[in-house]
């Protein structure tokens, strides 16, 4: 498979998770402890299948850092299932992609790197369009919902996305299949201990439905769409990998549409079309400066 196929693949596939959370009947925490457990045994094993070679020495330079990144993951992941169960997938996910506007916000902060105009514009557009989306006045008829606490639990899920950015800046000498699966590897180990403080985790009725759900979101969403989008980026351009990572919410949204019959008002698409946008437009920002400073 070629590189654009792999992460072509791999972006369908994560904009599919909402539509298999949605119909797993555990909480957040346990779905997201299993899926870091299912997924980093996964590419543990696809390490040693393709010989990947993990440096142990780059591991204990940047251990502080994968361990509160692979902690961030775990939550991130959380946070990001308990916005489906309060809101559609469509507002979940479009609320999730307010992380690279967190990142543009902080970045003058904990990088210092300076607030551009453009940028600034950008961060604008992206407050309207989520303004726009927490309107709720049409698509669906709410009665199952509460869709700002599910909106908001979206955001948290972006700051959280947003502050693993961060890290994985300051994370050197390790690829990224290798920071990926140390990452989910502590994911699990921080969020095991918290199910079992909650006294969840419990099989006992649980329906074999959901065991082949779970699979699922451990293996493909988690293993197999995480190996190919990383295998895919020493092949891949900066820009190409950021114009193809766009069909990750644009499918989540038609996915949940035909899946799940969800819809959207025209004032949440517009909203939606502005978030996007606004990401899109700060992407092709930083990949005019990286290019500049080369």
């Amino acid at each position: 498979m070629r590189a654009k196929g792999k992460i072509v693949t791999a972006m369908l596939i994560f904009g599919s998770i909402g539509v298999f959370v949605k119909n797993i009947n555990l909480s957040s925490s346990e779905i997201a402890c299993l899926r870091g457990i299912i997924g980093s045994l996964f590419l543990l094993g696809a390490s040693f299948i393709i010989r990947q070679k993990i440096s142990f020495q780059a591991l204990k330079e940047n251990m502080m850092l994968l361990l509160l990144s692979g902690a961030a993951i775990g939550f991130n992941w959380m946070f990001l299932f308990q916005a489906y169960k309060y809101t559609t997938v469509s507002n979940a996910t479009l609320s999730y992609y307010f992380a690279p506007i967190f990142v543009m916000i902080l970045a003058p902060f904990v990088l210092k790197e300076k607030l551009t105009a453009g940028k600034a514009s950008c961060i604008i557009m992206a407050m309207v369009g989520l303004f726009l989306v927490v309107n709720i006045g049409g698509g669906d008829d709410g009665s199952s919902y509460n869709h700002p606490l599910g909106i908001l639990y979206g955001l948290l899920a972006a700051a959280f996305y947003a502050s693993i950015i961060f890290m994985n800046k300051f994370i050197k000498n390790l690829s990224g299949f290798e920071t990926t699966l140390i990452q989910l590897i502590t994911a699990a180990i921080v969020l095991f201990p918290y199910v079992l403080m909650k006294g969840e985790l419990s099989f006992s009725g649980i329906k074999s439905s959901t065991i082949v759900l779970i699979l699922i979101v451990g293996i493909v969403h988690t293993g197999i769409a995480y190996f190919l989008y990383f295998t895919s980026f020493k092949e891949l351009k900066g820009q190409t990998i950021a114009v193809l990572s766009y069909i990750d919410p644009i499918s989540a949204v038609v996915f949940a549409a035909i899946f799940l019959r969800e819809s959207m008002s025209p004032i949440q698409i517009i909203g939606g079309i502005l978030i996007l946008g606004s990401t899109f437009i700060s992407e092709r920002l930083e990949l005019k400066v990286l290019k500049t400073n080369q």
